[in-house]
């Protein structure tokens, strides 16, 4: 199991990464995933968001079709990310969901999960990472830039809230 360190290209402060592990989830982590949707999204994200209403059983459909993340911390479990193939082009992942808990917040931690997520799709041969920036988090924009993802406003991201303005996309191409 890879540990946070080996998946981050700016590690956060000193003595935060210790006791850090970003391990991959499985079925019976649904419920688990789901609980820390909501706690990571509660009170920073606009309460529109469906992950606020996240169900382990929507989670358990992520698991089955693609993949999560969970970091932990020691025991605790404190972020998580999922990806799933896109329907119509399986050699491409969207990344969906990521948070860490509030406590946790101001570490950089997210780019562990992230990264993680980056080296399984190149271990999978997966050709292009996607994911969808909410409008009302225009600061993430330089985060996933700066983890090497460009904007593509010609793409759609297919998981969506209908009910909300269009996410700005971006995507990394992992093979060239």
């Amino acid at each position: 199991m890879p540990t946070a360190e080996s998946h981050s290209s700016k590690p956060p402060s000193p003595g935060t990464s210790r006791n850090l592990l970003v391990r991959e989830a499985g079925i019976k982590d649904a419920a688990l995933i789901a609980d820390l949707t909501r706690a990571a999204w509660a009170g920073k994200v606009a309460m529109t968001s469906s992950g606020h209403r996240e169900a382990a059983e929507r989670v358990l459909q992520h698991l089955q079709h693609g993949g999560a993340f969970i970091l932990m911390k020691g025991e605790e479990a404190i972020g998580s990310v999922r990806w799933v193939p896109v329907e119509s082009e399986p050699q491409v992942w969207e990344i969906m969901r990521m948070g860490v808990l509030p406590a946790w917040r101001g570490e950089r931690l997210s780019e562990f999960l992230l990264e993680a997520v980056i080296h399984r799709a190149q271990a999978a041969d997966v050709i292009e990472l996607r994911l969808g920036v909410r409008a009302d988090q225009p600061r993430l924009l330089d985060l996933y830039a700066a983890l090497g993802f460009d904007l593509a406003p010609e793409l759609e991201y297919t998981h969506a809230n209908p009910e909300e303005p269009a996410p700005t996309v971006m995507r990394r191409l992992l093979r060239y």
